[in-house]
């Protein structure tokens, strides 16, 4: 299991994670990079430097970095969410933001 530190010049994207995700996620062996948030909930933090966080928010307009607090990017559209989370699947680890760039065009 790829077990990602965010340090200072990482800005990850909180994708929360439902049953029907925690099953693919189990089916795929990486159900344990999910962390338990509040109640519960479970998210996976995709992490995206500096440079893919530029370049999803000049793609996606409507998201947003939350520089003051979390260090987040929030608001990314739903599709985009879920592709990412489609290549954590498939890759089996949370360094997807490059290549979901790079097959986004």
């Amino acid at each position: 299991m790829e077990s990602v530190a965010m340090s200072a010049d990482v800005f990850p994207i909180n994708i929360w994670i439902n049953e029907e995700r925690l099953e693919a996620l189990t089916r795929a062996g990486v159900a344990g990079m999910a962390e338990d948030v509040l109640a519960g909930l479970k998210v996976i933090k995709v992490p995206a430097s500096a440079s893919e966080r530029d370049a999803l928010l000049k793609r996606y307009p409507v998201a947003k970095c939350d520089v003051a607090t979390t260090r987040t990017i929030e608001l990314l559209p739903r599709e985009v969410k879920d592709q990412l989370l489609e290549l954590v699947v498939k890759k089996g680890g949370v360094e997807v933001v490059g290549d979901f760039l790079a097959s986004a065009g």
